[in-house]
């Protein structure tokens, strides 16, 4: 966990937005700005049942937030597999883009969501993201205090955004039952080299902390890794808790012509 990212209120924007996000990414193509995308958007028809102000705010707040982070990235790398993985396989990378841009949502699901699935426990309730969210504004997590009813709705949008990824039960509900969520091996390998893409050195990368949005522990990773080594998509040496890892695929390109393979 990285004390120094603040929280905010984005999520209000939108939660999990599966099929919102799929329909934009067929209007999206590399070298479109949001801006452009909205445009797209608000004349497809595919939005006609919400507002303009509503759309746009999808579009730039949530969309453009979490996929388009660095020009055409990681979009660019996304729109390939909306027709190649299932939507369980997508939800899960899509997740990762979703916490990455809200790390109060990151934070939640590893320190309340994972920490009561592995305690075994049935529920989580809008309490308990209340207690995460109270906590956080104590620590100065998110810069200046909010007001009760900010607390109630973040609270709300937590446990809505997890269900909303298949990690607790669907529906307007203040208890949620708790699924049971396991990562594929085509979020695993999409995460080990997304991070090895962006220069991670081998261990910093086994360490890092995007993993624990998926419940893994280090020797979690390294029996997954294992597997994966196993199948041909990497090659992994590990002592103790250093970890050489060669690398099959050198770009993009070849990597995701074989994700689905997974």
């Amino acid at each position: 966990m990285n004390m120094n990212r603040r929280y905010t209120t984005k999520l209000q924007a939108g939660l999990g937005l599966l099929n919102e996000t799929r329909i934009l990414f067929d209007l999206w193509h590399p070298g479109m700005t949001s801006t452009k995308l909205f445009q797209a958007a608000l004349e497809s028809g595919e939005f006609s049942n919400i507002s303009a102000r509503r759309l746009r705010n999808i579009v730039l707040e949530c969309f453009a937030a979490r996929y388009l982070v660095s020009q055409d990235y990681p979009a660019e790398v996304l729109k390939p597999l909306m027709n190649t993985l299932s939507s369980e396989q997508l939800s899960s990378i899509l997740l990762l883009f979703t916490a990455r841009a809200n790390p109060i949502l990151a934070d939640f699901i590893g320190q309340v969501y994972w920490v009561r699935y592995g305690d075994g426990h049935d529920t989580i309730r809008n309490t308990d993201a209340k207690a995460f969210v109270m906590e956080a504004i104590r620590n100065g997590r998110t810069g200046k205090p909010w007001s009760d009813s900010t607390i109630r709705r973040v609270s709300a949008y937590l446990t809505g955004c997890c269900a909303d990824f298949g990690l607790l039960a669907a529906g307007r509900k203040s208890v949620r039952k708790i699924k049971p969520y396991r990562v594929g091996p085509q979020t695993i390998v999409f995460l080990a080299y997304d991070l090895h893409f962006q220069g991670l050195g081998d261990n910093v990368l086994m360490a890092h902390s995007d993993w624990e949005l998926f419940g893994l522990s280090k020797a979690d990773l390294r029996r997954e890794m294992k597997r994966l080594a196993f199948k041909g998509f990497l090659i992994i040496q590990s002592a103790g808790d250093v970890s050489r890892i060669g690398w099959r695929y050198q770009n993009w390109e070849e990597l995701l012509h074989v994700i689905p393979e997974c």
